[in-house]
């Protein structure tokens, strides 16, 4: 009997204490954008550059922050080099002649920022002129799974063929270490803000902010790897496009879009693609699988404009997904699914959402299948606005132009559950 009580008591205190977890939005968990990010980088007055980058790094390379570097054209680190940037060092890139920064498959970059020093990417521009898209972007290749047929795949891009093959057999590689590291108005002509191909576990990418991608700010392509403390703002494509069976963890997210930016084919917080289609797979149970965990999605719409938004998440090909412990609002629907997922049973195998809230305008949910009924189920027991609310009246200062706040501004008990 007194095991009995025991067990039931510590049942009641295990499933208080979750639903206390379940219900706290409002802790101050966005603590770790603090006193690096910038969310005014075109008003931010940099130093002019002093010494320019070769085109060709072949050799181990180190950059000194007590000088102001600039890139021009496509910079390769190549020939198993490391290129090592100090922390505090400042990197302005050319908009005349796009610069992007290629570390090529068995070479390395390690810009391991601080806290008090990140280093940054930067538009060449003056302030108050940068424009999304004015430079192209960091490309990293590193030699860790991808499931395509071939087990490895070409970079997207413009770039020398030599320097351009990612992927192999190598799980544990450790291609790059990145702390503390802004890329501002990156995106050019196809390039994106960060794109990682075929990471390693042993690769860290951590505290990174890419602001005003003219393409995605994150795209990642395989791999394996646990990334955290992402912020991606006012991007023009998607903030974090995933594919090529990645499988890790992505926690501490920040996506902060807005309503009239996006792209043609149409944007998105993040899009996960289960394979490429155009690579093909060789593993079907080795797809994209991704957790996201302390996600904040944010489109800054409010009832004038909201109109103008897409689904928050956009699924294709397969692909699993994850979401945990988040907030996603200001968007059409919490989720888009294509017609891979054929039916309710296959959508609830490959898509979970708990623990978290949402405040859109349309259904929920979409699917490229329209006899599949019901899927709105998967979205059950996670917090939710009866009706649409604008993103000033919802967050606490959601706009800040130094770190937006997306506390809710009510307890979370205000708000209903799906049932």
């Amino acid at each position: 009997m007194k095991k009995r009580c025991f067990l039931l008591t510590a049942f009641i205190l295990l499933l208080t204490s979750n639903l206390a977890i379940a219900q706290d939005f409002n802790e101050n968990n966005d603590r770790w954008t603090k006193g690096w990010t910038n969310f005014t980088p075109n008003k931010t007055d940099y130093p002019e550059a002093e010494e320019k980058l070769p085109n060709i790094i072949m050799d181990h390379t180190y950059l000194r922050n007590d000088i102001v570097y600039s890139m021009s054209g496509d910079v390769y680190v190549t020939n198993g080099a490391s290129l090592t940037i100090q922390e505090g060092t400042i990197i302005r890139c050319d908009h005349e002649n796009p610069a992007n920064l290629i570390i090529s498959k068995g070479s390395k970059l390690v810009a391991a920022g601080s806290k008090a020093y990140p280093i940054v990417f930067t538009s060449s521009k003056a302030a108050k002129s940068r424009n999304s898209g004015d430079w192209g972007g960091i490309i990293i290749a590193g030699s860790g799974k991808v499931n395509t047929v071939s087990g490895n795949g070409i970079l997207e891009g413009d770039f020398n063929p030599q320097y351009s093959v990612y992927g192999g057999n190598n799980i544990n590689e450790e291609t790059t270490i990145l702390r503390y590291v802004r890329i501002e108005f990156s995106g050019n002509k196809g390039s994106n803000g960060l794109s990682l191909y075929g990471l390693g576990t042993s690769s860290i990418v951590k505290d990174i902010m890419v602001s005003y991608s003219g393409q995605d700010s994150y795209n990642i392509h395989g791999g394996k790897n646990n990334i955290q403390n992402l912020v991606s703002l006012k991007a023009q494509d998607d903030d974090y496009q995933i594919s090529e069976g990645f499988r890790g963890t992505i926690k501490n997210v920040l996506a902060i879009r807005h309503p009239y930016i996006n792209s043609p084919q149409g944007s998105y917080a993040i899009e996960i693609d289960g394979y490429n289609k155009e690579l093909g797979y060789i593993k079907p149970d080795a797809i994209t699988d991704v957790t996201i965990a302390n996600a904040t999605l944010v489109n800054l719409s409010d009832k004038t404009n909201y109109q103008h938004t897409t689904a928050a998440i956009s699924t294709s090909n397969s692909a699993i997904t994850y979401i945990h412990n988040s907030k996603i609002s200001g968007f059409s629907d919490v989720v888009k699914f294509d017609k891979s997922y054929t039916s309710l049973a296959v959508i609830q195998k490959a898509f979970m959402m708990d623990n978290s809230f949402f405040n859109i305008h349309g259904k929920g949910i979409t699917t490229g299948n329209a006899t599949i009924n019901g899927a709105l189920d998967i979205l059950k027991y996670n917090r939710f606005t009866e009706s649409f609310v604008g993103v000033n009246d919802l967050f606490s200062d959601p706009k800040s132009s130094i770190v937006p706040k997306f506390q809710l501004k009510k307890s979370l008990n205000n708000y209903m559950v799906m049932q």
